[in-house]
């Protein structure tokens, strides 16, 4: 007959075996354990460990009896109070503070992340990407940096929508500007950062986005605007972002994180007037830069590191807006050369011939002159690359005998008649005709363009001048259509019943 034995019985019979004389290896390899655990069970038996007998045999917990380095609960309560006071702090800032108290022994990040966890004063979420992901990059020194943008989604206490033009040190991250406007248009852009640059000194160079305030990169005009201009007085080299990357300008985007987390969660729709939140705003700016700790520059305030560039002052060039000058018989006089866009690789495209401008001009506007065999490229009115003018043979022959000519201004010849229709171009001045676009230029952008057909080209027009000639692409079956429209598509409207 077969009887089952519990565990205690078990353990019993095998330290009676090897009281009996038994080897301790045999003993451990009929009962199926090892060794040690047969010495363990000796050394209960014997009452090594306070209690002997058949009872020291039974399962104990492995629970430790302490924990020399469980956070005392002391901590935890200065912790989770710090939390409550501060709901935006983090582990980070609540250890910093920790250290200033001189609480010992000091916790670990994770330690206190826990603690938060346990009171639910943070969720525990999952990271998205790993920071070994994110490729850092730093300046060597404070003034050689700014990272400036604009910020949007402040409210006063009625509603009213403001902005927030901002800006911080790339190297100590201490925020050189904060200052909250109704509109983030050219003048009041530009009066915070020339106000910026009275406090703290003009740096040598500024990183923005492609906002419209701060380049012409992708807007209508060819020309540069005050934020560029004001810059280029100055001597500051403004630097520009790749379209869609916003973690290049990362420092100031993580800026306005910490500003919502921290100022906008209890100052937003609170102020009645737009003096009063910038009052608050800036006394919020002193103490991030002088007393609260930046993780990112080993727990120290901002204003330690930027306080080592020490720097002659200058006075700073305030570049008022151009004044439009007096326009004869209503038309504005064109430049003197036309104008290109530098395309990623550096260059630009002039007469079917293509012109090396430099890397750094990617994206920019330049105008481009040619006098003499020589093309002159020039960037903001600065001569940056000068090449010789190069020609295809056909143009070879239109140029004989006009070396001793006298250079005449080209004007626009009138179109040729015909049957002309009407399309709107878009933004960046393509025109659609029967289901292709031809392309009128980006100074046409929204405006309105005539379209005819002359011989084998489509012709395109501007109040009878001639814009642009070009080869038909379209299928000429569907030109039946495209005239049958001659203002362009009808504009679907809202019927109501």
């Amino acid at each position: 007959m077969l009887v089952e034995l519990d565990v205690v019985e078990q353990r019993y019979r095998a330290v009676l075996e090897v009281l009996d004389g038994a080897s301790v290896t045999e003993v451990a390899a009929r009962y199926g354990v090892v060794r040690q655990t047969v010495h363990e069970w000796l050394r209960r038996y014997a009452g090594q460990g306070g209690q002997s007998g058949l009872s020291a045999l039974a399962d104990r917990s492995s629970r430790p009896n302490s924990c020399p380095h469980q956070m005392p609960a002391a901590v935890e309560a200065a912790i989770v109070a710090m939390r409550r006071a501060h709901p935006g702090w983090g582990p980070a800032t609540i250890l910093w503070h920790l250290a200033r108290e001189g609480i010992e022994p000091l916790p670990g990040r994770s330690s206190v992340h826990r603690a938060l966890l346990r009171h639910g004063l943070v969720e525990g979420t999952k990271r998205r990407r790993k920071r070994e992901d994110y490729r850092r990059w730093e300046r060597d020194a404070s003034m050689e940096l700014w990272q400036m943008d604009v910020m949007g989604r402040v409210h006063l206490a009625g509603g009213q929508e403001l902005k927030l033009l901002t800006g911080i040190d790339d190297h100590s991250r201490f925020v050189v500007c904060a200052k909250a406007m109704v509109r983030a248009t050219a003048r009041p852009v530009c009066d915070g950062l020339a106000e910026a640059w009275r406090r703290h000194g003009v740096p040598e160079g500024i990183l923005t986005d492609n906002g419209k305030v701060f380049t012409a990169r992708f807007g209508r005009g060819t020309g540069e605007v005050l934020f560029d201009r004001i810059c280029r007085e100055n001597g500051v080299k403004h630097l520009l972002t790749a379209p869609r990357s916003p973690t290049t300008t990362g420092k100031i985007e993580r800026f306005h994180k910490t500003l919502r987390k921290e100022f906008l969660a209890e100052h937003d729709r609170v102020h009645a007037g737009i003096e009063d939140l910038q009052a608050a705003l800036d006394g919020w700016v002193v103490e991030y830069n002088t007393a609260r700790p930046h993780q990112s520059i080993g727990g120290r305030p901002p204003c330690e590191r930027f306080t080592l560039a020490a720097r002659p002052e200058r006075p700073v060039a305030i570049v008022e807006p151009p004044v439009p000058g007096p326009v004869k018989g209503g038309v504005r006089p064109r430049p003197g050369g036309v104008s290109r866009w530098v395309d990623g690789s550096g260059k630009i495209s002039l007469a079917r011939f293509r012109y090396f401008v430099g890397a750094s001009f990617a994206g920019q506007p330049v105008e481009v002159v040619v006098t003499d065999g020589l093309v002159e490229i020039l960037h903001a009115g600065v001569l940056v690359a000068t090449h010789a003018q190069r020609v295809s043979p056909d143009q070879a022959d239109r140029l004989v005998g006009k070396a001793a000519r006298k250079p005449t201004v080209a004007r626009a010849r009138d179109a040729t008649t015909g049957l002309v229709v009407t399309r709107l171009a878009d933004g960046v001045g393509m025109v659609s005709f029967a289901g292709t676009g031809y392309a009128a230029g980006r100074r046409f952008a929204r405006q309105q363009i005539e379209v005819s057909i002359v011989g084998a080209s489509v012709q395109l027009a501007q109040g009878g001048k001639l814009i642009r000639v070009h080869p038909i692409r379209h299928d000429r079956s569907r030109e039946l259509g495209a005239f049958a429209n001659p203002k362009g598509r009808p504009r679907r409207k809202d019927r109501t019943a």
